[in-house]
């Protein structure tokens, strides 16, 4: 596995207006970097991401290791119909992402969240059958509560814990996640390492979102919270400026020096950032540099929730 992976999620929907060849440069490019961990899931677009990647990864489905998720199930028009981790739905699903990933096995498959009517223990035993069958070769969960991944991997090893990690998203390192993930000897990919754009320093006012961009509805970007936030991002450009990185870079290599065992997925649309982040795996922090980061930007400082509704992660 790479340091660094790609988040496609973007690519097709939640950040504004899409673009498919510079989507499909971006994957091409990333591939050449040897950033060959691709991110997606069929709620993305919905499902128009599964598609994209299928067709960037085309010829080249060798020596990438593709990641897919399923569980928050959208209609063909968009529509939101809940978390859904029933058996039949698990394998429904699976059939459909290989259908559209244009591929016979997926690499890495993630509960994508957590169905509070569902035991988890008969979500991961229909996953367990997508192993057994030859259709996925290891299984993750995304958002998921220490007792719930601790449950899930009583029936099948969980080989990855997927959650937000960053420098202005702490919560995995208090919250007993990332001792459970150390516990049973799985990985730790961090999404929105870069906090959903914010820490690069680039969007200074809400108006420099698209109007369709989600991230308008999210608490961190909003009034008071904003302008909160950016005091933070401040004190992080500061001290990329000290190093002679960028701010996204920087964010980057913190958390990729949380441990051997964390991956990062920032996610990007642009080739020219994918570039930039990419080249944040070689950057090395000293222990003065991650104090300086602690002060900056320490737990608890960010103002707002992760989301507008938190009622459906850590369950």
């Amino acid at each position: 596995m790479p340091a660094l992976g790609l988040g496609c999620m973007g690519m097709s929907e939640f950040y504004g207006t899409a673009d498919e060849g510079e989507a499909l440069a971006t994957i091409h490019r990333a591939l050449d970097l040897g950033v060959t961990f691709l991110d997606t899931a069929d709620m993305y677009g919905p499902f128009t991401n599964e598609r994209l990647v299928g067709r960037a990864i085309e010829g080249r489905r060798e020596g990438v290791v593709l990641a897919t998720k399923f569980g928050n199930e959208r209609g063909e028009d968009g529509s939101r119909k809940g978390v859904n981790g029933r058996p039949e739905y698990v394998r429904r699903a699976a059939d459909a992402s290989l259908q559209r990933l244009g591929v016979e096995v997926i690499d890495l498959y993630y509960q994508h969240r957590v169905d509070p009517d569902t035991p988890v223990e008969e979500t991961w035993g229909a996953m367990k059958e997508l192993v057994d069958a030859g259709k996925v070769r290891y299984l993750g969960i995304s958002e998921a509560a220490p007792e719930t991944i601790r449950r899930a991997h009583s029936v099948h090893p969980v080989t990855a814990v997927q959650t937000e990690l960053s420098l202005w998203t702490r919560d995995p390192q208090d919250d007993g996640v990332l001792d459970t993930v150390r516990e049973i000897g799985a990985g730790f990919v961090a999404y929105s390492p870069i906090g959903r754009g914010f820490l690069s320093g680039q969007i200074r006012s809400i108006d420099d979102l698209e109007p369709d961009d989600f991230r308008r509805q999210n608490p961190r970007f909003q009034g008071e919270n904003f302008q909160k936030n950016l005091g933070l991002v401040d004190r992080v450009r500061e001290i990329a400026a000290d190093k002679g990185v960028t701010a996204s870079q920087l964010a980057l290599a913190w958390v990729l020096h949380q441990g051997e065992d964390v991956v990062a997925i920032p996610g990007t649309k642009r080739v020219r950032y994918l570039e930039e982040n990419a080249a944040a795996a070689d950057i090395r922090l000293s222990a003065e540099d991650l104090a300086r980061l602690d002060a900056a930007a320490p737990p608890g400082a960010t103002a707002g929730d992760r989301y507008p509704d938190m009622s459906a992660v850590r369950r």
